[in-house]
């Protein structure tokens, strides 16, 4: 089961990274249009935003997958290994909840309601931008899942 997180974490950073590296062309691509031509360009702008949403939700799970996310342990540290378990099982529990709820559940009524909305210079569907949102909570919950039976493994 290890194998088959760290070939999906390692096409997801794929992913993240083929993003990352879009914002820096495009980006580039912006000012360069604007301070040198005098004349910025419009769709890059748009392109730069909705890039960034998919790249920071991507990410977002991504770091959450990895248990690499920012924390602060001090208390935590303190703890006696039976109660630790205890509060990462509640931990990701609960992330696993707001993933569902708010991420797949809110996502995609998000995404259906946005499906005849056009973008302003671009003219893509809203929905196309936001379906990230439910595509994040299903990879947040899916490693949720994986890390609960993680931390129940670890025990034995």
């Amino acid at each position: 089961m290890k194998s088959v997180i760290k070939v999906f974490n390692k096409c997801l950073e794929a992913v993240c990274i083929f993003i990352f590296a879009f914002i820096v062309v495009v980006g580039s691509y912006q000012i360069i249009t604007r301070y040198v031509f005098n004349s910025p360009s419009t769709k890059s702008e748009e392109l730069l935003t909705y890039s960034f949403t998919w790249l920071a939700m991507l990410s977002a799970a991504l770091v959450f997958g990895k248990r690499d996310h920012m924390a602060m342990t001090f208390i935590y540290d303190k703890m006696s290994q039976s109660t630790k378990k205890i509060l990462s099982i509640i931990n990701e529990v609960l992330v696993l909840v707001f993933a569902v709820i708010v991420l797949i559940y809110g996502g995609i009524y998000i995404t259906r309601l946005t499906a005849t909305q056009l973008t302003a210079s671009l003219g893509v569907p809203m929905s196309y931008i936001y379906v990230v949102v439910p595509l994040s909570g299903f990879i947040t919950s899916l490693y949720a899942v994986l890390n609960i039976v993680q931390i129940l493994k670890e025990g034995e």
